[in-house]
């Protein structure tokens, strides 16, 4: 675990806070308007996370797969456990605010082991022959954030973070499905490569000249119908979340889970286009988010995924899986947010700051894709 932590000035907390709002801000629009809506004792540590997150995955797309990239993450995260995070850089300014929300939350380092890890695949390009190794991928590179977000709001039960581990994993396999041209274009190929060749799909022809056809139309519907099944066992576990923390995550779960819907309305083609949620859809996504409560089922009690038996000890004889990393009694003096609804008048505040972000972000839209057009004539 990390060492104790000098308290930062207020003005470098600020600054370095900031810093990582303003890495998302463009980089990760969904999450950031979702972040929006949480509490803020929770969502500074959340842009704190993500922007890592964000820059890391960055990072290794820079390097076009090179392990070089990895190994400095490794070294950045040893800072961060280590408080050597001096350098006044904006990336040593994200590194600087996760480490105080590490030692903060008691953060395992295993849960950002296994992240750097799923980027290390990345990096190596590696390609998953079945639908478990890709599990596997998706549970290290987002189950683990949702359990770290689940940590950041409070969350002790195993239950519970099993099931924003689902809803991880579901948010990535959409990810996928959303990106399997562009990655294909890269070099990359995450869809299972069974489910292709049952179709009849070569993988390697096919990434050397990647063509949609009905086909792969079926393979990324059986993606999204899995994550589908992710994201309703995953509402049971946002149900049962501290109140004011169920809007923005309950909002990030309707926004990806849209970007599906939009890829199906293309008929499955995310070859020749990229779906993309408009940013009004969105709006009307977070007044549902806070309007249509999601009622608890027994299904917060189904077993964790396969693959993130990495993290669980499935050995119990209950389908209640523990979570071993988040067993010992420090654990119990951590700080937890109090669970209150969100006011009338502070929802009022939000949605006119959203809305506002809402219009600059239709304006960008627009120009985009007049951008796009231009380039296509």
């Amino acid at each position: 675990m990390p060492l104790s932590l000098p308290e930062p000035s207020q003005r470098t907390r600020r600054a370095d806070f900031a810093a990582c709002r303003a890495a998302l801000r463009n980089g990760s629009r969904s999450f950031f308007m979702a972040s929006m809506l949480l509490p803020r004792a929770v969502r500074e540590p959340a842009c704190a996370l993500y922007a890592f997150c964000r820059l890391a995955d960055d990072a290794i797309d820079q390097q076009h797969g090179g392990t070089a990239a990895v190994a400095v993450l490794r070294k950045q995260l040893d800072g961060i456990y280590a408080c050597r995070c001096e350098a006044h850089t904006a990336t040593h300014a994200v590194d600087r605010a996760l480490a105080q929300v590490v030692e903060r939350h008691r953060i395992p380092r295993e849960l950002l082991d296994a992240l750097i890890e799923g980027f290390e695949w990345d990096a190596q390009a590696r390609r998953y022959e079945d639908f478990a190794a890709l599990e596997a991928y998706a549970m290290r590179v987002a189950g683990t954030v949702g359990a770290m977000m689940a940590i950041l709001m409070g969350v002790r039960d195993a239950a519970l973070i099993a099931r924003a581990c689902d809803l991880g994993v579901a948010m990535q396999l959409t990810n996928i499905a959303r990106d399997v041209g562009e990655d294909a274009r890269n070099g990359r190929l995450y869809l299972p490569l069974s489910w292709l060749r049952e179709v009849g799909l070569d993988p390697e022809r096919w990434l050397g000249t990647p063509q949609f056809n009905l086909a792969l139309a079926s393979v990324i519907e059986r993606l999204l119908r899995t994550a589908e099944q992710l994201y309703a066992r995953a509402d049971t576990g946002i149900a049962a979340l501290p109140a004011n923390c169920r809007p923005g995550i309950k909002a990030a779960r309707l926004f990806y889970a849209a970007i599906g819907q939009e890829v199906e309305r293309s008929g499955f083609d995310s070859i020749s286009r990229r779906a993309i949620v408009p940013a009004r859809r969105k709006f009307t996504l977070l007044l549902r988010a806070f309007a249509i409560p999601i009622r608890p089922t027994n299904k917060i009690l189904a077993p964790s995924i396969a693959a993130s038996e990495y993290f669980f000890n499935t050995g119990m004889p209950t389908s209640v899986p523990e979570m071993p990393l988040l067993q010992s009694s420090q654990y119990s003096q951590l700080p937890v947010p109090r669970s209150k609804a969100i006011r009338w008048w502070h929802f009022r505040q939000r949605m006119i700051q959203l809305l506002t972000l809402f219009e600059r972000l239709e304006r960008v839209d627009r120009q985009t894709q007049i951008e796009r057009l231009s380039a296509r004539s």
